[in-house]
């Protein structure tokens, strides 16, 4: 795992800046990198778009979007990650999506995060992770690790 002090010193010294979009992650994965001494130097800003209506008038997530998908899906999260990285001066933007807990459905379970990854003039990367019901604070707290290495697999320019 890495810790925001290298995820920071790492993107300072390739000259890059981060934009977040977060969902059920409430902001925390921008906190953490926030923490860090140095992070003016890499961090725009960040989106906290907790309910539907947010991820449409701050990021362009299309209403068609979220009604054919739903919230936690990863057409939403692309389009979170790349309303973000086209919203701010980022060259990549990270985008959170999913069920925290507890609860769920059978289709969309507990700890069932989608991940998108948008980096100028690049396709945007996906992922979904099953985390399992491991609680909503573990699961918020995975997920905020699995966002700063998704960060850290990019900032010299890797796929």
């Amino acid at each position: 795992m890495i810790t925001q002090q290298t995820l920071v010193m790492r993107y300072r010294d390739a000259g890059r800046r981060i934009t977040t979009a977060e969902s059920c992650t409430g902001g925390l994965l921008s906190a953490r990198i926030t923490e860090q001494p140095g992070s003016s130097h890499v961090f725009e800003r960040g989106f906290v778009t907790y309910s539907n209506r947010a991820k449409q008038e701050m990021l362009g997530v299309e209403a068609e979007t979220l009604a054919a998908q739903g919230a936690v899906s990863e057409a939403v999260a692309r389009e979170m990650a790349e309303g973000a990285l086209a919203r701010a001066h980022a060259d990549v933007a990270i985008a959170i999506t999913g069920i925290a807990g507890p609860g769920g459905s059978e289709t969309k379970p507990e700890g069932r995060v989608c991940f998108a990854l948008a980096v100028e003039g690049r396709k945007t990367l996906i992922q979904t992770v099953e985390f399992g019901p491991l609680g909503r604070e573990n699961v918020r707290r995975a997920s905020v690790d699995h966002a700063m290495s998704m960060l850290d697999a990019v900032v010299d320019g890797a796929p």
